[in-house]
């Protein structure tokens, strides 16, 4: 009878027991960080160790943010987060509509140069950087920090918007061009609400990496008026108290950081399947 049993859902049993395992790895780190925040800095690693912890406080949350410039860090996150996740989109869906429909000499080169562009390391090119932004004067500024995390997302935001415009059918927009509706009218009546699973796909993963982005906001915004959370996440770090660093105060600022992320993944995770599914089948 269990042999039965094992050779009819065996597979199913190992799958959900591989699905739960997979599961507690990536979400353990997740509840440790949220106990820690509201856990006294004293029992976060305490021997031996505790899990469950008996005297939750909501005291780190004040004290982080009495610590540091926080809903500074925040604002600047959303502007540097928003602003460079809408502009790479834009862009994007222009490049992406014009490599896949206007068709002119060295246009596969163009393409070629953006995929292979994803490969190069965002290291190799800081100091080059660095020294161009000194003659244009884009340090510490908003505007030079947009413009930075919008180039290093935008030639995979145009490979898949490359894809995704492939598969709309060329007939309709022709049938647009015969009715008398000029390109620009095509593009914003048809092409666009069309590609708008890609594009809110996009724009969620756009945010998403400008949101956790660490190095280039660590480089180019040095000052408290610019800096990310990200950044203000290793300045607190470097606020030993005695020789250890202050656990409690930064997993209370780690919890803040993820909630807009988890806000956008919990909505927009449907557009996120149906953008990238359209776009790597066709």
């Amino acid at each position: 009878m269990v042999g039965q049993f094992l050779r009819r859902h065996g597979g199913r049993i190992v799958t959900y027991i591989g699905f739960l395992i997979f599961a507690f790895i990536m979400l353990f780190p997740f509840y440790f960080i949220v106990v820690s925040s509201f856990t006294p800095r004293y029992e976060i690693f305490q021997t031996p160790p505790r899990y469950f912890p008996q005297n939750l406080t909501l005291e780190n949350y004040p004290n982080m943010i009495a610590t540091i410039p926080f809903w500074q860090y925040y604002a600047n996150s959303l502007i540097f987060a928003i602003g460079s996740s809408l502009l790479s989109t834009v862009v994007s869906a222009m490049a992406g509509y014009g490599l896949a429909r206007l068709k002119f000499p060295g246009s596969n080169l163009v393409f070629l140069g953006l995929v292979l562009s994803i490969a190069l390391p965002q290291v190799a090119l800081l100091v080059p950087i660095r020294e161009m932004y000194n003659v244009l004067g884009l340090n510490n500024t908003h505007l030079g920090l947009i413009i930075l995390m919008s180039s290093l997302v935008t030639p995979f935001t145009v490979w898949i918007m490359v894809s995704f415009v492939n598969q709309i059918p060329v007939e309709i927009e022709e049938a647009a061009l015969i009715d008398g509706a000029t390109l620009w009218q095509t593009i914003i009546r048809i092409v666009l609400p069309t590609m708008r699973p890609a594009l809110a796909t996009m724009l969620i993963i756009n945010f998403i990496n400008a949101w956790n982005e660490l190095l280039y906001p660590m480089i180019f915004a040095t000052r408290n008026d610019t800096k990310t959370l990200s950044v203000g996440l290793i300045s607190l770090g470097r606020e030993a108290i005695g020789t250890s660093r202050p656990w409690d105060r930064m997993s209370a600022m780690s919890v803040l950081m993820i909630i807009p992320v988890v806000i956008l993944i919990i909505f927009g995770q449907r557009a996120i399947v149906s953008g990238l599914t359209r776009g790597a089948v066709k």
